[in-house]
């Protein structure tokens, strides 16, 4: 007869926003996970997380938690300046770690964090979530096919008009910066991972502080949920970057909190010898055929996929049957060298060479 494997006991560190879109993913697998205990320093909000989603223990101590509680897998969603301790912790007392992005507030943080995992033999994964969605798949189709030819430019951008979500997001001791490590990671980390994860080897950046945290408040549709705390607001409102990398592959990113712009916008723009493609998020490519240019836009749609729930459902497959993770640890290394070097030209005015 065969045996029935246990369920994997979850933990949650931090139950702010993203920790509802982790929870999407682990309800669907509620046959094979436990919800054994989430923790936060807000005792009130976690004893209302823990209701809503039925954990079983709450916390207000991520080490008391994991001195306390057998974890299998631990999502780290807590501000940006505690990633690096809570991972590490919980990869010590022998959780895999699915860590939020950015993996941490600098490289050297990230260094440490792998190798935690490195020692310890379990799974941390970073949340490079747009790496799930349908788009991703159907490119990489694309361009490991060679429909694209060799890339050599791409151009990504994540504006918002008015999305500062304030809390400790604009702090830069919790958050470590402000829409470039909070947006600009998610496509600068997409465009590398369609384009093969070529390394980064110099970036020249600038960031502006032009136009402040607190405009049109009524209109603002990301608000943080964190309480209790006098933070302050001193981060970029927008930033602006030309990153090269070791395969020729040359991405120009933009990403703002507050721009006078239109309306947000998302889009990635890849240009490669045989083809180009625009993601916007529908797929389009652009190319020469029979003597004339066409654009080919695939048949289906690229939505209609809960891209954290994919994620999640992949980190759970990681843990219990050894799946090779699709967004390990030396990936978020490498995009913490990134923003590290677009910070560091932003202050210096020159290019930073990455190694």
């Amino acid at each position: 007869m065969e045996q029935k494997m246990e369920k994997t006991r979850v933990g949650i560190i931090g139950t702010g926003n993203i920790s509802n879109a982790h929870m999407e993913g682990y309800n669907t697998l509620l046959d094979s996970v436990e919800l054994a205990a989430c923790c936060d320093l807000d005792r009130e909000k976690a004893e209302a997380f823990a209701k809503r989603y039925g954990f079983a223990k709450v916390y207000t101590d991520y080490n008391e938690m994991l001195a306390s509680e057998k974890l299998d897998a631990v999502s780290v969603c807590t501000w940006n300046a505690e990633h690096k301790n809570a991972a590490i912790a919980a990869l010590k007392c022998g959780a895999n770690v699915l860590c939020e992005k950015p993996m941490a507030m600098n490289r050297f943080e990230a260094e440490e964090m792998k190798k935690a995992a490195d020692e310890s033999g379990r799974v941390l994964m970073i949340g490079f979530v747009r790496r799930f969605g349908k788009d991703a798949e159907l490119m990489k189709t694309f361009i490991d096919g060679g429909t694209m030819g060799d890339l050599y430019y791409a151009k990504a951008n994540y504006l918002r008009r008015n999305g500062c979500p304030g809390g400790w997001f604009g702090d830069k001791a919790y958050s470590g910066g402000g829409p470039l490590i909070d947006l600009g990671v998610h496509v600068m980390d997409f465009v590398r991972y369609l384009a093969g994860r070529p390394k980064p080897v110099s970036a020249f950046g600038v960031t502006y502080n032009n136009l402040g945290c607190d405009r049109a408040s009524s209109e603002k549709g990301w608000v943080s949920s964190s309480k209790g705390r006098d933070f302050k607001y001193d981060v970029e409102d927008f930033a602006s970057a030309l990153i090269r990398f070791d395969s020729g592959l040359t991405l120009q990113i933009e990403a703002s909190f507050n721009l006078n712009i239109k309306n947000d916008t998302g889009t990635i723009e890849l240009f490669g010898t045989k083809s180009g493609a625009k993601l916007d998020p529908e797929v389009e490519l652009f190319t020469d055929m029979n003597g004339g240019f066409v654009n080919v836009k695939p048949c289906g749609s690229v939505g209609g996929r809960n891209i954290f729930v994919a994620e999640i459902q992949h980190f759970i497959d990681c843990v219990r049957n050894g799946a090779p993770c699709i967004s390990p640890a030396e990936d978020g290394v490498e995009l913490m060298k990134m923003i590290d070097a677009i910070y560091e030209s932003a202050r210096t005015g020159r290019t930073v060479e990455i190694q």
